[in-house]
């Protein structure tokens, strides 16, 4: 699964709009970062990437 620029802007926008309105504090942005960064060197890996790439691909019908 290849991670294309509009994924991450879409991402991105979430992160900002919980920011903004939800009340989503930096440092829990920045908890949730370093969890991503720990949880990808994990064994888990490659399955959580499996998902996400099933959910990707179901979402966009290709």
């Amino acid at each position: 699964m290849t991670v294309t620029v509009p994924l991450v802007l879409v991402v991105g926008a979430l992160v900002f709009i919980a920011w903004r309105y939800l009340g989503l504090k930096l440092w829990h942005a920045i908890i949730t970062l370093l969890f991503g960064f720990l949880l990808a060197a994990t064994t888990l890996a490659p399955d959580i990437r499996a998902v996400i790439g099933a959910a990707l691909t179901w979402i966009t019908g290709r």
